[in-house]
């Protein structure tokens, strides 16, 4: 639910009607149902209990997809639980920043399900919806939304935190020279493969295959992105990874393949290959020589292990600050374990229902008193009175 009003709380606060209308008639206080509980509002949104209840069920579900015992379930989830909360908060924070800075990502989600259909082989979206259901329990389009929220939050991280640290030259050059000994190295070659099949095929289905594949190496050398072609062309199993085929050391590939790249620079394409199953096209990601490695070879990836220590705290700092500037309230018992030092998050009811005791007849009451009800705005103080009959 994205926004918060009257309606929304007393539509959340349903009582059984056959109940509380015979407790009413007897004089008796009536019995209460609560269907889901508001525990905290996020500027214009509101998180639920049953948004946690979810969150703590994929997570248990999650984990037990990867086969964790069930005793190391229970202890990750004790380790993890308490931050629920917190994690909803910094998504919905990032989701509105995303809107508020106009942030688009419809061709990164188009191009996410794009490939999702060629993953799973599948011609049309409806066949897609239902394998997503099948996979994730979801109705699509709640899947859907839930991918390009979660793009637009790493898009957002990326441009207000990401963009902004820099790693200086001299500090790459240090760790390379103090930790020398993570670069000593085999030699080995690293490559991508987009394989067209030539599996049942004869005659002019063979000839269309071998043209096919000498079309996309022509291709791959005139600029386009190899493992985007990988993803939409090859036949391989490796083809949702872009073809990556990962590093090899000197024997270990087939001689007919070893002689066409062994010697190559990084990024030759080759020529298609004629193996058993099809055509074989290569390219030569990297090549690395048999001892230390040069500060060139390795840069990326120093970069990357300086990177990640230096983003994770900016990133807290980051959602401090939007928790800082958000107009932010958290209901009693429970807790936002990342909440910004000084910020007053006290939950404030303006209609003043209270879920735990509240029945579909006082709410109804409530609302045929009040011609409207004044629900405060961020930075404001003044207090309307609400007008009565």
């Amino acid at each position: 639910m994205k926004g918060w009003s009257v309606l929304s709380l007393t539509a959340i606060l349903l009582a059984r009607p056959a109940v509380a209308a015979e407790a009413t008639t007897k004089g008796t206080k009536p019995e209460v149902e609560i269907i889901d509980e508001i525990i905290a509002k996020v500027n214009g949104a509101i998180i639920t209990r049953s948004d946690l209840e979810r969150t703590r069920r994929q997570f248990i579900e999650e984990l037990r997809r990867q086969k964790v015992p069930e005793p190391e379930i229970q202890k990750r989830l004790a380790e993890r639980e308490k931050d629920f909360l917190r994690d909803r908060i910094d998504h919905l924070l990032l989701v509105q920043k995303g809107e508020q800075l106009d942030i688009n990502v419809d061709q990164e989600v188009s191009k996410y399900f794009a490939n999702l259909m060629l993953q799973f082989k599948v011609a049309d979206q409806d066949k897609l919806a239902d394998l997503v259901r099948q996979y994730t329990g979801m109705p699509f389009e709640d899947y859907k939304e839930e991918v390009k929220e979660g793009i637009l939050t790493q898009r957002v991280l990326g441009q207000e935190v990401g963009s902004k640290i820099v790693i200086p030259r001299e500090e790459i050059e240090k760790y390379y020279n103090e930790h020398k000994n993570e670069f000593i190295r085999e030699e080995r070659v690293f490559l991508r493969e987009i394989l067209i099949s030539t599996e049942g095929k004869e005659g002019d289905e063979l000839a269309a295959a071998e043209k096919k594949a000498k079309e996309i190496a022509q291709r791959a050398r005139n600029g386009e992105k190899f493992e985007e072609l990988a993803k939409e062309y090859s036949d391989a199993v490796t083809a949702k990874s872009g073809g990556d085929l990962g590093g090899w050391k000197k024997g270990d590939l087939l001689p007919q393949i070893e002689k066409e790249i062994w010697d190559k620079e990084k990024n030759y394409i080759t020529d298609p290959i004629k193996v058993p199953n099809g055509y074989l096209i290569l390219k030569v990601v990297a090549h690395h020589k048999a001892g230390l490695a040069m500060l060139e070879e390795v840069e990326n990836e120093i970069m990357a292990k300086l990177y990640e220590p230096k983003f994770q705290p900016k990133v807290r700092e980051y959602l401090t600050q939007l928790r800082q500037e958000a107009y932010l309230e958290i209901k009693p018992g429970y807790v936002d374990t990342a909440a910004a030092p000084g910020k007053d998050t006290t939950w404030k009811d303006p209609a003043k229902l209270v879920p735990e005791t509240v029945t579909r007849e006082e709410v109804i009451a409530k609302r045929r008193r009040k011609r409207f009800l004044f629900i405060p705005i961020p930075g404001t103080k003044a207090s309307p009175k609400s007008s009565t009959k």
